[in-house]
């Protein structure tokens, strides 16, 4: 799945995983931490995951190949749109520490 959101104010992001308190996205462009950022979910896997999603910014890095990756939390994610895209990505950092290695799904 490829679950794409862009940005309101411009950029747009993939996520890389989620879990049910956090996400993290590879963006094009940065948000502070503390600032809330939102934008159209979109999915080439499923026309129904189209939604506005919000995300709470906790932390931001640029990345060697000049994007940026946010860690933050969604806001206002309906909690079947939440479950349906934890399962179409795979468990998100939280959940995998509980995972043993040979049962981890590679990406």
């Amino acid at each position: 799945m490829n679950a794409i959101i862009r940005w309101r104010t411009g950029g747009e992001a993939r996520i890389v995983s989620m879990g049910p308190r956090a996400m993290v996205v590879r963006s094009t462009v940065p948000s502070p931490p503390g600032s809330r950022i939102d934008g159209t979910l979109e999915s080439d896997a499923s026309p129904a995951l189209r939604a506005t999603l919000r995300v709470k910014v906790h932390g931001c890095k640029r990345q060697p190949e000049g994007d940026f990756v946010l860690e933050g939390r969604p806001l206002d994610l309906p909690r079947e749109l939440r479950v349906r895209l934890e399962s179409e990505l795979g468990p998100g950092e939280e959940e995998a520490r509980d995972i043993p290695d040979d049962q981890r799904r590679t990406r």
